[in-house]
């Protein structure tokens, strides 16, 4: 939110009273505490009417510190509370005249006592710092004050809130804030933390996260569940701003230097992610929104996909399972569907998992509308008339009070009705269109509810999965996100249009997201709204199927391949199997991600900060740290693309090339620039027709450009998450040894090495293999 007008003046409407002197400083458990007149004090009368700003830093980790700073002390906003995993971690404070430091011996704030201000230090420099009129009051539409009775001096009638701005080096870039479709580098933007319905062609998006990282090794989190106003180097341009409404301002400072770092602080504060069932990496299948189907078109089309070889893991079923204006009463369209136990457990006999379209909204008219209203466990009406309800989606339909413990059960009782006639998993679409004149039943504040409110949906959602069908089988397609939901995987990146500007920006939202604390990601294969020609379609297949899920769903046409033609068929069975492959490498990387929080599908800048080539790079990304994936874009099959500094090695046909430079290239639709990085060991397996399958047998591994004195490592899992063996390549000159945690069975080796490959074979019961590259 913008206070000024330019950089010398401020609004009108505002008033802001910043802080102006460091008069008192103390220390406290973990850190210090600041009391920051917003005038220098010179006497003892300078104290009097003199408001004050009180900061309180306190160390939570080695590289993560707090900052906490409020007007009034007994404001209570009655705003819902981000879960978050926070300890007091035992550091260093030396106060003294001139300056007050807390030091955690990895990362330092530093405060200026007599002309207020502190600055972010690690390794000897300044990574930020907040100094003059950087941190303040802002009474914004303040009236003129006087003494007499019922005007702003008793009624304080102005809008509060608390202002803080973190400076900006030169070359600094600032990245994250959720799945964004704006710029993939935010600088220059206004970015409201305020989740929308909104498709993915503009600034609205469906997953703000208050949370960003720059290129300077840190990342900034604020702790506020209530709309945030980020101003990105946009009103003073050597600053990111934020601002929140109301007395008190919370945020973390988390400390790298690289974003793996930055983002396992931040998602060890609020949340790592539940790893996914493997059988959820295969590929979904979906009715699309708006076709007419029953049990005749659904059976056509998973015995279709069969015929043409195409591995289905997953069938789902779109919002009309459920009978016109009954969303959601839960109940199955019997003239469709008139014995859905027999026909899902047909479809479980097929091997496929099933998912179905659920969202929080209650249409009128039913039987469970009935029920929730009588008993309370829909949103009320701010005047106390009864249910808030609303026609737009739904005719009449209220929302579920997810504060209502009493309204949880309800809820998932219904659902558990679906999980036991044979649904495995739920689509949880919607979350973001949560109305603010409304009271809920805790009494949280409706405006800071409107973000919030996706946590408490998906939260329910996701502990019934654990509750049903144990931890390891939970997963979700969700569509609305905030701080937190990273722990209720997947997310999907909502309503994009079939053309390519639109499948560019679903993947720069994609990366926006990823940069964000949210390991798992995926999207509508071809575009949700309209039909796509069979050229994107075959082009969005091989970008979907290389993302870590992948899912056929549109709005008024089926998405199966043939009805696009029959390359596309092709295209579409060669990725899935391909991707059935790749599940050695790619679950061992899910696996990393719910131990680390590092996501799987990373921006290029996630993994080469310090190539300035990549900083802005939005059409291409790396899957895991070992494969970089350029999407094609362009009708005419050309790609251009940049491969970082080093070896390159195609992961289809084996091309060598040498990075550093942007390329130009012309690609069939069985392949796109697919590359595997130097120094990596990765396990292929041996089943490409499901995603779950143990992954040891029958596996062969590929040695790609080990260079002198690199170490490669391979971790492969089971489908549990835990890793049953850990291979390890060294080379010293012509020299590669390799070494095995556990030996197995007979396991195919190729090394390439420049331009050249050689094959081999571990033998089984191999501990250890030593390989010449002279021979």
């Amino acid at each position: 939110m913008k206070f000024t007008e330019g950089y010398w003046l401020r609004s009108e409407r505002a008033n802001g009273l910043f802080a102006a002197e460091a008069y008192a400083v103390e220390k406290i458990p973990g850190g210090m505490r600041v009391v920051a007149p917003v005038t220098r004090i010179g006497s003892r009368g300078d104290t009097l009417n003199m408001p004050v700003i009180t900061i309180e830093f306190r160390a939570c980790a080695k590289g993560t510190i707090s900052v906490k700073a409020w007007h009034y002390e007994g404001y209570d906003s009655h705003l819902p509370q981000f879960e978050k995993k926070e300890d007091i971690y035992d550091a260093d404070v030396q106060i003294s005249e001139e300056e007050a430091v807390l030091d955690t011996g990895l990362l330092k704030v530093r405060v200026s006592r007599k002309n207020f201000g502190y600055s972010f230090e690690a390794d000897g420099k300044v990574l930020t710092s907040c100094g003059f009129r950087n941190l303040g009051y802002m009474r914004w539409d303040r009236q003129v004050s006087t003494m007499y009775p019922a005007d702003n001096y008793l009624t304080e009638a102005h809008k509060p809130y608390m202002v803080n701005e973190l400076s900006l080096s030169v070359g600094e870039r600032v990245y994250g804030f959720g799945e964004r479709f704006t710029a993939f580098v935010k600088n220059g933007q206004t970015v409201d933390i305020w989740n929308e319905d909104g498709g993915t062609a503009s600034q609205l998006a469906y997953k703000n996260i208050p949370f960003y990282m720059t290129n300077r090794g840190y990342g900034v989190f604020v702790d506020c569940s209530d709309h945030v106003s980020f101003e990105v180097a946009s009103e003073k341009v050597e600053y990111v701003g934020f601002s929140v409404p109301g007395e008190s301002l919370s945020y973390y400072f988390f400390y790298g230097p690289q974003p793996k770092q930055i983002l396992n602080a931040y998602t060890a504060l609020t949340g790592r992610p539940a790893l996914p069932p493997a059988w959820s990496f295969g590929l979904w299948l979906s009715t699309s929104f708006t076709t007419n189907y029953d049990e005749e078109t659904t059976s056509f089309m998973i015995d279709g996909m069969a015929q043409r070889g195409i591995p289905l893991r997953v069938f789902h079923f779109d919002c009309f399972w459920m009978k016109a204006f009954h969303w959601c009463d839960f109940e199955w369209d019997k003239d469709c569907f008139p014995d859905i136990r027999g026909t899902l457990a047909r479809y479980h006999e097929k091997g496929l998992k099933i998912c179905v379209w659920i969202n929080p909204y209650i249409a009128q008219g039913t039987p469970f509308f009935k029920e929730g209203a009588q008993n309370g466990y829909l949103l009320k009406r701010a005047d106390g008339k009864g249910v808030w309800q609303t026609d737009n989606w739904q005719a009449g339909m209220g929302l579920v009070d997810f504060t209502n413990p009493d309204a949880v059960r309800w809820y998932t009782g219904k659902l558990k009705t679906l999980l036991d006639c044979g649904v495995d998993c739920f689509k949880t679409d919607f979350g973001e269109r949560i109305p603010v004149n409304v009271s809920y039943y805790d009494g949280s504040d409706p405006h800071a509810m409107h973000n919030y409110y996706t946590f408490l949906y998906n939260r329910t959602v996701f502990n019934l999965l654990k509750e049903v069908k144990g931890e390891q089988e939970a997963v979700l397609f969700a569509r609305s996100a905030t701080a937190g939901c990273q722990q209720f995987p997947v997310h999907w990146g909502g309503d994009c249009f079939a053309n390519y500007p639109s499948m560019a920006e679903t993947l720069r939202g994609g990366l926006s997201f990823a940069m964000s604390g949210f390991s798992f990601w995926s999207h509508d294969i071809s575009g949700f709204e309209s039909t796509a020609t069979p050229d994107l379609y075959k082009r969005w297949a091989a970008f979907g199927l290389l993302s870590t899920h992948s899912r056929l769903h549109g709005s008024s046409s089926y998405r199966v391949p043939w009805n696009f033609d029959e390359e596309a068929c092709d295209v579409v069975a060669f990725f899935t199997k391909l991707k059935c492959r790749l599940m050695p490498y790619l679950y061992a990387k899910a696996v990393e991600a719910h131990r680390e929080g590092t996501p799987v599908m990373r921006p290029m800048v996630f993994e080469f900060m310090e190539d300035t080539a990549v900083a802005y790079i939005d059409t291409q990304y790396m899957l895991g740290e070992a494969l970089l994936v350029a999407p094609i874009f362009r009708e005419d099959s050309v790609c251009e693309y940049y491969l970082p500094e080093g070896t390159w090695t195609h992961l289809l046909d084996g091309g060598v090339k040498e990075g550093g430079i942007w390329r130009k290239e012309t690609y069939d639709y069985f392949s796109l620039p697919l590359y595997v990085r130097e120094n990596t060991l990765l396990a292929l397996g041996a089943d490409e027709t499901r995603p779950d399958y143990a992954y040891e047998e029958g596996m062969s591994l590929r040695l790609y450009q080990l260079q002198d004195g690199q170490t490669a490592v391979c971790r492969v899992p089971d489908t549990a998450g835990e890793i049953v063996n850990v291979i390890t390549a060294r080379r010293k000159n012509a020299e590669i040894t390799l070494c095995l945690e556990k030996a197995a069975g007979d396991i195919p080796l190729t090394i390439y090495d420049g331009e050249c490959t050689k094959e081999t074979v571990i033998p089984a019961g191999t501990g250890e293999l030593q390989v010449s590259l002279e021979d």
